[in-house]
This record gives C-alpha cells, structure tokens and sequence, in this order.
C-alpha cells in the first residue's frame, strides 16, 4: 500500500507533517448574534471561488478515472477478472506520469487554496485568552465520542499479526484492511454476539492518550483544535488527560474487560491531589452518555463505591458538548436496514458500489454486533418524540407528524404495518431482531421515563438505567456545575419512510423508500431540526427542561445552555469557525472560547444563550414536575 501512500502525497501533497488546521478567529470581531467571526479579504474569497469550479471538474475528471480502475478491479477480484495482488504491484508513479501534468498540478492547486482557506491561527483564541489573564487551573479530562476514539489491534494470533498496533478504526490502515480485506476486517471490528467481549483470537483496544481523539485520519481533526488552545493557557499531559474507551462495548462490559471507569475514577481522583483543584470533565456525544453513568457508578456500593459524597468533592463542572442524551435517532435504521440518511440518499451508481462493497445485511450485522451503539437508541418514547398525531418539535407547516417515527406507504403486512412511534419502532425492531441482538439490548439498556422520585430513586440500583437521564438523577452534588454546549439549525434526521424489501436477494425484511420524494420526505428521509446528527430535543432537552424537574436534579445541581447556530463557511470543508456541525463544533471559536474560560476558572462569566425553540418544545414534552 506503499504505492497509494506515494500517489496521494504526490498529487495532494504531505499531509502527515502538517496536518490540517482551522483554528479560531479574532475574537475582536463578532457577528449579529455576538459569535466570533473571521475576516477574509473579498479578492480572496473570489480568486478561491474562481479557481476552484472549473479546476475541480477536470481533477474529478482525472482521478475519477484512476478511482475507477482501482473500483472496478475491487469489484472484479471476486469473479477472477483481475488477480487485485497483481494490481498492488503495479508502479503508482509511473501511472501518475501517465495523468497529464495539468490535472497533478490543478489537484495541488486546489489543496493549497482550501488549505488557505482554513489554515487560520489554531492558537487565537487561547492567546486572546490568556491576555485576559485567563489561565490553566482546573484539571482537564476529556470523554470523546464514537468518531473519536481510535480502535487498534493487539492481537497476536496468526490473522492479527499484520494488524498489530495499526488501527481499525480511525486511520489510513482502516480504509486499506476494509477494502484489501473485508472479511478480516469484520471479523476485528465486530464484538462476540454472545459475550459482548472479544472474539476468540481477537483483541481490539481503544488508543490511549492525546493522540487518540486529536484526528480521525490524517488531515481531519476532532478534538486537536480543543488541545491546541488548551496549551495556549498552560495545559500539558500533567493537567489534562484523554479517557478514550472502545465505544463497542456495552458500559457494563467496558468496565468488567477495560477496567474504564475504574481507571477514569484514579485519573480524577489524581487530578485532584496533585493540583489542589477539582477537574472539569468534557464530554462529546455519546461520551456524554458515557459519563452520565460513570456518575453513578462511581458513588455506587459494590462498584465505583465512592460514596454519596464523591462528586461534589472531585468535579468542578461537567462540559456536555453535542450529547446525545436521550439518543440519536438515525441510529435506529442503522441497525433496522443498515441505512441512514447519508446512503438513502446516495444515488443509484453510488448506491449500487456500496452495496457490492458492504451490503446492508452485512451494514446491520456490524452495528447490532456492537452492542455500545446501541444505548443512541432514542431514550423517552412517545412522552418525549410524539404519538401518532402529534410531537413537541412539529411545525404548523408540517403534513405529516414527527410522532410515527417510521411510516410505511403500503400498510399489508407483518413486515409493514401501520405507521410507528418511537415506543412502537423499538418493539418492531426487537421483534425483528436475532435473539442475541435482542438480549444484548434488553440486558444492558432502558429507553423509558421515569414519573416519579420514586422510580428514580429505585433506579439508582439498577445498573441499566445508568444511561438514561429520564429514568436517574443527577449526583447529589449541590457544587456541580453542568453546562451545556451543542450546535442548532442543521438539518437532521427526524423520522423515515420504509417499504417492504421484494429483493429476492436481499437478507432484509424492510427497507427506507428511497423511490419517496414529495413534500418533506426526500427520498424516504424527513428532516427535522439539530446539529446534522443528534436531534434538538435530544441535544437540548434535558439541560433546557428535564434537569430543572426536581426528581431528576434534586440537589439543584447548576445547568447552562448554550445554543451555537449552524453558519457555515461556504469556502470551509469543515464549516469554518462558526459551524454548529455535531463534530465540526469541535473547532468552533466561541466553544473553544466556553472550554477555556470554565477551565480557567472563569465559567461563572458564561450567561445562556438559545437561538432555537428548545424552550417551547420541552414544554410540550409529556414529562411532568412531581412536586
């Protein structure tokens, strides 16, 4: 693979030494809404736009064509056409000589000017705090999410052995096991369906440290922009630390193989003692989730058994970035149909290439094989996302509710029933699922409402409710400061139109109805408000409602919200300073600008803002104060 290496750094450059930045801008400028913005001259706004349009259509072009001789021997390998082996010896940089040199050189053209375009100063905002005398106080540790956490090998059996140390999840090594060695792959990337645990002969681990959640693949950051301007204001690997976990597994599991909570509970019990402060734990995604339940593992008898008290004395603040507290709903066809928006709305040629590459039986297998993905089932039901007429975040311009979650345009038999709510997608799912799916789900999750202090209360000793905030309460922690940080006005998937699936050759019994278009609905899909990933009545819910219910946040534990609107830089890959995107927010000025200042010591600076209709929608939401 050495080959495709040199290829894609002679035509895009070396990325590895310079990875990609988009750092925050002057925070001196500000848009109408009081967000930081960045200044970009007119002429260079048109000169980028200029190149880029006619150039682009001849790059395509080109490296469409070697694209598809690399495809379409991929494709062909299965029917003996083409010996794929033959073709990885084949000299890449002779063929890239072939390539007229106009393309090569347009194709660098084109990285330069992107690069220009978000390359701006990844440090301004810690420096423009730091001038402020802000500086690095409280301990920092970080919870990523699903996207985040690289998964490598350390297996030592004979089909492992190439993969040692690589990743196969979260890297380049990635892409070439799935697509040099897709049943290999598969077999490392998929949990026991029994156990939940390990294969035999298989042993995946979460990577460790910075270098875990900073970058996906090389060129594409995630947390690296957060770690950049954290440095700025003193912090290192002796004050802020990484807790990445293999977001597989179930929480259960998690602990019982990794020993994580444990080990997360000594990271802040360190913190602590060595700084004399209390550490802010930030969270992202379903690193939310996660955290929610190390906080009640971490007090409970007979597991983390800190005590009643632990808490309060050990964090500060919890930053809840884009978490999916009560689920994501796109997570729900994954496992149903292998499908989502992003391939429901592939077109036929894209969609034909993806289905002989990973079809969507093969799509399912995987996702219910990882039983962690499965607590972003949608948490709350029909109390939360609506009943069959209607639901809190339904517009007055809408014809058909987001209350039946999964619609069916032909209603004749068991595989496509009358329309479905949330609470009767869920059943439809388990009665349509593999017996051990069904028992990994139902032996490690609850996706229900709890309506009384009682319940709550009684919950608290049951390990499977530890994820669902509508079912336990916040910590006893009256000195806990919880502040909530997510993106809005990014179309996100709400609710999906599936048809029975005739293909004789297919191994589904229903698929999304892509043939669907009219309306809302495109192509099956019909979108609703959030952050591209994660709804808003999940993002927002609980911080803007849920935790202000006495039974819930009893010790009247500190809750904040602060909304970021979705305004992305049309020149910017990743949406630029400004973008509210569910990962891309990770690189936004003003959260990084929140992050350090709660660091600092300063988050009692920080005063709420809403730009959506959070605060109407929960109070339509069917969860009432017991008071």
């Amino acid at each position: 693979m050495s080959n495709f290496g040199n290829l894609r750094r002679r035509v895009l450059g070396d990325s590895s030494s310079e990875p990609s930045r988009a750092p925050s801008p002057n925070p001196a400028f500000r848009d109408k809404h009081g967000e930081p913005v960045t200044l970009v001259t007119t002429s260079k706004l048109k000169k980028l736009s200029s190149h880029r349009s006619k150039r682009r259509q001849w790059l395509l072009f080109g490296l469409g064509g070697l694209f598809g001789i690399v495809v379409a021997a991929f494709f062909a390998q299965q029917h003996d056409v083409i010996n794929l082996e033959g073709l990885m010896d084949i000299n890449l940089d002779s063929l890239l000589d072939a390539i007229p040199a106009g393309i090569v050189n347009d194709a660098k053209d084109i990285t330069r000017h992107e690069r220009e375009t978000v390359n701006y100063d990844s440090f301004t905002v810690g420096l423009h705090l730091q001038s402020q005398g802000v500086k690095a106080r409280h301990p920092v540790i970080m919870i990523p999410g699903v996207i985040s956490t690289g998964l490598e090998s350390w297996g030592t059996e004979e089909g492992s052995r190439q993969y040692f140390r690589k990743r196969l999840w979260g890297s380049w090594s990635m892409m070439r096991a799935l697509v040099l060695d897709k049943a290999s792959w598969k077999r490392h990337i998929m949990l026991d369906k029994l156990t939940g645990m390990d294969p035999p002969g298989i042993k995946l681990r979460a990577a460790q440290g910075f270098d875990a959640a900073d970058f996906f693949i090389t060129g594409y950051w995630i947390w690296s922009k957060i770690l950049e301007n954290l440095a700025t204001l003193g912090y290192d690997p002796s004050n802020a630390f990484t807790a990445a976990y293999d977001w597989r597994l179930s929480c259960e599991k998690l602990e019982l193989r990794d020993h994580y909570f444990t080990r997360l509970k000594a990271h802040i019990e360190t913190g602590v003692h060595t700084s004399g402060e209390k550490v802010i734990l930030v969270s992202h995604s379903m690193g939310s989730q996660v955290l929610f339940y190390f906080l009640h593992w971490v007090e409970a008898e007979g597991h983390g058994g800190g005590g009643p008290n632990w808490v309060d004395t050990f964090v500060d603040s919890w930053i809840n970035i884009s978490g999916s507290m009560l689920g994501a709903l796109k997570g729900y066809p994954a496992v149903l149909s292998g499908e989502m928006k992003d391939t429901a709305q592939l077109n036929a040629f894209a969609v034909y290439g993806l289905e002989k590459f990973l079809a969507k039986h093969e799509r399912v297998e995987i996702f219910r094989a990882m039983p962690g993905a499965s607590s972003m089932l949608p948490i709350g039901g029909n109390a939360v996302w609506g009943n069959k007429t209607f639901a809190p975040d339904d517009s007055s311009n809408q014809t058909v509710s987001y209350g039946t979650f999964i619609n069916f345009k032909e209603r004749n038999s068991t595989q496509s029933p009358a329309n479905l709510t949330v609470d009767e997608s869920h059943t439809y799912l388990m009665d349509n699922s593999d017996t051990w799916y069904r028992d990994q789900v139902q032996s490690s999750y609850s996706y229900g409402v709890a309506h009384s202090r009682a319940e709550v209360e009684k919950n608290a000793k049951d390990r499977r409710k530890w994820m669902n905030p509508l079912e336990t309460r916040l910590p006893l922690a009256p000195h806990l400061k919880i502040y909530c940080f997510y993106g809005v006005g990014k179309p996100t998937e709400r609710s999906y139109w599936y048809r029975e699936d005739r293909d004789p050759l297919s191994k589904l019994n229903v698929t999304i109805d892509t043939s669907l278009t009219y309306g809302e609905i495109d192509r099956g899909v019909v979108m609703g408000e959030g952050d591209g990933t994660v709804p808003l009545l999940s993002n927002g819910y609980m911080c803007a409602k849920g935790w202000r219910i006495n039974r819930y946040n009893p010790a009247g534990v500190t809750v904040k919200v602060y909304e970021m609107p979705h305004e992305p830089d049309r020149f910017s890959p990743r949406g630029g300073p400004n973008t509210g995107d569910h990962v891309d927010i990770l690189g936004r000025a003003s959260l990084n600008d929140l992050i350090l200042r709660v660091a600092g010591g300063k988050g009692n600076q920080i005063e709420e803002n809403y730009v959506s209709n959070i605060r109407a929608y929960s109070e339509k939401v069917k969860i009432y104060d017991d008071r």
